[in-house]
């Protein structure tokens, strides 16, 4: 039997007028990050799969600023989500 992946999300908020960084808004594994998900879907939040910056980030605790080693990283998802909202 093929041993079941753990899903893993993190969430981020950035508002220019209120914080420098993006915040992390919400980290779960598993069932919560399930939740995480289906809650951006259902709210039309932009959902970006990257391994890599989820597993640096759920280290971290709500409320957490992003360390600055991870600003390049988050900043490419920035982008893609501005391309995103500039489609609709």
């Amino acid at each position: 039997m093929k041993k079941r992946e753990i899903k893993q999300a993190i969430a981020l908020k950035y508002d220019k007028e209120k914080n420098d960084v993006p915040i992390i808004t919400a980290v779960g594994q598993g069932v919560v990050a399930e939740k995480i998900i289906e809650k951006a879907e259902e709210n039309e939040v932009p959902i970006q799969y990257n391994e890599k910056l989820v597993k640096e980030l759920i280290q971290f605790k709500v409320g957490t600023e992003i360390p600055p080693e991870l600003y390049e990283i988050v900043a490419q998802v920035l982008i893609f989500v501005e391309g995103l909202d500039h489609k609709k």
